[in-house]
């Protein structure tokens, strides 16, 4: 909870909002750790994507403006179709995918890159 905390406060600081651009969508990928088969998934912001029984909706995606391949900051909400819950919600980092991570037992989704 600090952690996101943390993350939503260096994002929305003034400094980084002049450093920070905004892609059109995102490459995430996905893991299903029963196969151990890896998906590369491309989602455009305020899309949804089905991976196995998730539905992955992208809110948005920023990238360092100086240096677009060097980081990705996107907005993730992760269902549970067959459930009805949401698994996650919040900021996943690329650089950094366990810092905020989605928790579920049989899949993994991280993020790769920002995409125009």
């Amino acid at each position: 909870m600090i952690r996101a905390a943390l993350l939503l406060a260096a994002l929305a600081s003034p400094a980084a909002a002049q450093e920070v651009a905004r892609a059109d969508g995102a490459l995430l990928r996905g893991l299903d750790k029963i196969s151990g088969r890896t998906t590369d998934l491309p989602v455009q912001v305020g899309q949804a994507v089905r991976y196995g029984r998730l539905e992955v909706r992208l809110g948005e995606c920023r990238y360092p403006a100086g240096d677009p391949s060097s980081d990705a900051y996107a907005q993730l909400t992760i269902t549970d179709t067959a459930q009805n819950v949401t698994l996650f919600s919040g900021w996943m980092i690329a650089s950094s995918p366990a810092l905020s991570a989605l928790d579920d037992t049989r899949y993994d989704v991280w993020v790769i890159s920002c995409q125009s």
